[in-house]
């Protein structure tokens, strides 16, 4: 019987996204990840190289799955409004994703990927200056990083909403008032670029 090289790479990247987002990059064990992928641990060398490099894979995988179809459209704050609703859901849609960017912050000085997620970055942000009619770069850039903070915080640091509503915070009250602060700050630079 052939060997499903494929299948057997997905497998070991859903079982290492597991893990990693559980206990990160230094505490994953490559023998959790091989036993719940029900692969041999050697593939996971002869497919990634290393434990950092299938944490890697995995962080990239999962950026492109989630948020390669995020983006602006329409013009207007209402579409920074949308877009912000939109990216909160591909977040949600996969709580792993948030949990893997924040070990990676907090276990990694340099950043997986650097360029894809630049340019995934420079791309939205290009359409979030073109939807607010010119605003300056540099505010529509602190615009979407206030969007992407917003829309990992509350799955990476949960005790956070816990501390401030008590209960954890329902994902859709979560999102509404996401979706109406992205809004109120969009709001803030159209006047801005009105006068330039």
């Amino acid at each position: 019987m052939a060997w499903d090289t494929e299948r057997t790479r997905r497998l070991l990247l859903d079982a290492g996204a597991r893990e990693f987002a559980s206990h990160g990059l230094a505490g994953g064990r490559i023998d959790r990840i091989s036993r719940a992928a029900g692969v041999n641990r050697e593939r996971i060398y002869s497919y990634f190289g290393s434990k950092l490099g299938l944490f890697e894979a995995v962080l990239s995988d999962r950026l492109d799955s989630a948020l390669d179809g995020v983006g602006v459209t329409g013009g207007g704050v209402e579409a920074i409004g949308r877009f912000a609703g939109e990216y909160f859901d591909a977040v949600v849609k996969d709580a792993t994703l948030a949990r893997l960017v924040a070990w990676e912050g907090l276990e990694r000085r340099d950043v997986v990927d650097i360029e894809d997620r630049s340019a995934r970055a420079n791309r939205v942000i290009d359409e979030m200056q073109e939807a607010l009619r010119g605003a300056a770069r540099v505010e529509v850039e602190e615009l979407f990083l206030t969007i992407v903070s917003l829309s990992y915080c509350w799955l990476v640091i949960p005790n956070l909403a816990r501390v401030v509503g008590g209960d954890p915070i329902d994902p859709l009250r979560r999102r509404t008032a996401l979706e109406g602060q992205a809004v109120a700050m969009a709001e803030q630079l159209t006047p801005i670029a009105s006068e330039r």
